[in-house]
């Protein structure tokens, strides 16, 4: 079992303390609403507050084709992590379906750590696994053969190897791809199974999941051999802000209007 050491001290800190997860901003410059909500998120719950961590648990970006493509908007969402982070936050990102291919160097520069896809932290107290949620939508056989591809140890190094503008492309592509194979599917195949999600909990022996990914925020619970599991959703940030924040008593999960967070 993978567990973060930064947790293993967190129950014993006072009860006023907190921990903050998001995912699926799916940040670009087409929507400077999502990215200056999520600059107002920062400074109105994160910085400078009693905040444990920060996780953002994949599809931070919309699209990311390598830490070499450097813009006004990557430059100036790294900017206030660095803040964060610089604040005695630690800030800590799990790749997504849109972001896996981001690295080392964008995460030095925004101040963040990478993470595995999945990882066992100590949450106050409750062990729980943290992903971003796509490897268990196993019913989307098409996107699974994707995914297998995309999260091998050649095909990553194959595109950072390839001219930026040529991943640019790939990458367009994949989405246009993308959006005309979802089109008229089944919302079920496009979301998670109870099989993959069962079967992820009993890898990690944790009754706690938190994961993003499919839009659908809300805290479901399943009863296993007379124990309760609780996996989490956390929302998309499309149409509002959507935040899960823990503390050692309490567990939150918040949508707000943008003008409100």
């Amino acid at each position: 079992m993978h567990i973060c050491p930064l947790y293993l001290f967190l129950k014993d800190l006072p009860m006023t303390r907190q921990t903050y997860f998001i995912a699926d901003l799916h940040l670009s410059e087409n929507r400077p609403d999502i990215s200056a909500a999520f600059y107002q998120f920062l400074d109105t719950h994160i910085i400078n507050k009693d905040v444990d961590a920060l996780y953002i648990l994949g599809d931070f970006f919309e699209v990311w084709v390598g830490d070499d493509y450097v813009t006004a908007l990557s430059t100036e969402v790294a900017k206030h992590l660095k803040v964060v982070s610089d604040n005695g936050t630690p800030v800590y990102f799990l790749h997504g379906n849109r972001d896996f291919i981001m690295r080392d160097k964008y995460a030095k520069q925004a101040g963040m750590t990478l993470l595995p896809e999945q990882i066992v932290i100590d949450l106050y107290g409750t062990l729980t696994v943290i992903l971003h949620g796509d490897e268990m939508c196993t019913q989307d056989i098409e996107y699974q053969k994707f995914r297998k591809k995309g999260r091998s140890w050649w095909w990553p190094r194959l595109m950072l190897a390839m001219p930026l503008w040529y991943r640019r492309k790939v990458a367009q592509n994949a989405r246009e791809k993308s959006k005309q194979n979802q089109t008229g599917k089944a919302l079920e195949i496009l979301d998670v199974t109870e099989q993959a999600v069962l079967a992820t909990f009993a890898k990690h022996q944790v009754k706690h999941m938190i994961h993003g990914h499919t839009h659908r925020p809300k805290v479901h619970h399943y009863e296993v051999d007379k124990q309760t599991l609780t996996r989490t959703v956390l929302g998309d940030w499309y149409t509002q802000g959507s935040y899960l924040v823990v503390t050692a008593q309490t567990q939150e999960l918040v949508s707000e209007p943008f003008a409100q967070i």
